[in-house]
């Protein structure tokens, strides 16, 4: 029998538990790039500051917390591009369990480092998430680890889900109310399915994807979870095969608005970010932005809150975006 759905009393009860663990990063009013806008003020959630340099130290450090509840495995495995497999390896630290990874083998070679920096094993397998998958559980088969999901999981899409808590905790107390719309990158869909059970009933949650990878904007779209072949884009952690179960469940009962942006917007989204507000996320991350940016948001709309999903970006894309779009105004 599958676990329940997490509820918002289960996204306050991981903040209290992972509170030790993370940071509560902060919301920053974007001034300049508000003004592309066109009226609705701009908030930025910084996950790109959290330990790991990403949202998904949440997520996992909680499902660590309560793996270890439940009874002490011999050891942690996971699969992930990158993000994941660091808050993972994080995770592990704290409970003190050893972590192997499975991670792809055109992983980003700064997250690999970064994996391994935190004691964690690596292991390549193939270029999809069905490959590192099924990676990974033939290897906590072997060896009776627990498997830490990377995102259809309960415990971990709440403690994701204490990201938007802690966003709408701050655009309240600085507005008094919600937003009228919250942004979310989308991979396997953990931070959108978190977002979906923390958000405000009226909030329009709003998702981003690359145009290339859009698993979840084709399920909303065909009222299923729909497979797909994952192209080429500069947002690497957002590239699954499919968005997970229970997170295509969570998500679409909100009825989301799905976007899709390409590698010139986010890369644009990037720069912009970077220049304008001093800030640097990845790709990933500036996904979001970009679908921000483009507007078209409902009349009477005052606030609009962007979940920065993480800064885990090698130095050359930066240099690379910077030659491609600096200049821009």
């Amino acid at each position: 029998m599958s676990a329940p759905a997490p509820t918002l009393d289960d996204v306050r009860a991981a903040a209290r538990r992972i509170a030790p663990f993370v940071v509560r990063t902060p919301t920053l009013r974007a001034h300049r790039l508000e003004a592309r806008l066109g009226g609705p003020r701009l908030w930025l959630k910084c996950e790109n500051l959290q330990r790991v340099g990403a949202f998904k130290a949440r997520g996992a450090v909680h499902a660590a917390l309560r793996l270890v509840e439940r009874g002490r495995p011999p050891g942690l495995v996971t699969y992930s591009s990158g993000n994941h497999a660091q808050a993972v390896a994080y995770a592990g630290t704290i409970v003190g369990l050893p972590v192997t990874v499975a991670m792809p083998e055109d992983a980003p070679a700064i997250k690999v480092a970064g994996v391994r920096a935190l004691g964690a094993e690596v292991i390549f397998a193939g270029t999809t998430s069905d490959e590192r998958r099924a990676a990974a559980r033939s290897l906590a088969v072997k060896t009776g680890a627990a498997i830490l999901e990377p995102f259809d999981d309960p415990d971990v899409v709440a403690g994701q889900g204490t990201a938007t808590a802690e966003l709408e905790a701050a655009v309240r107390e600085a507005t008094g109310h919600a937003p009228d719309v919250l942004v979310v990158p989308v991979g396997g869909g953990g931070l959108a399915a978190g977002a979906a059970v923390a958000a405000d009933p009226d909030t329009r949650l709003v998702t981003a994807e690359p145009e290339t990878c859009d698993a979840l904007a084709r399920s909303v779209e065909a009222g299923r979870r729909v497979a797909v072949e994952p192209g080429p884009t500069l947002a690497d952690g957002l590239k699954p095969v499919r968005v997970g179960a229970l997170n295509f469940a969570l998500v679409a009962a909100r009825a989301p608005l799905c976007r899709r942006v390409d590698d010139e917007a986010i890369g644009r989204a990037l720069v912009r970010l970077l220049r304008d507000e001093h800030l640097l996320v990845e790709p990933s991350a500036a996904a979001a932005l970009a679908a921000a940016l483009a507007g078209g948001f409902p009349p009477g709309t005052r606030d609009v809150a962007v979940l920065l999903s993480g800064g885990n970006v090698a130095p050359a894309v930066v240099a690379e975006l910077l030659r491609r779009y600096g200049a821009e105004p």
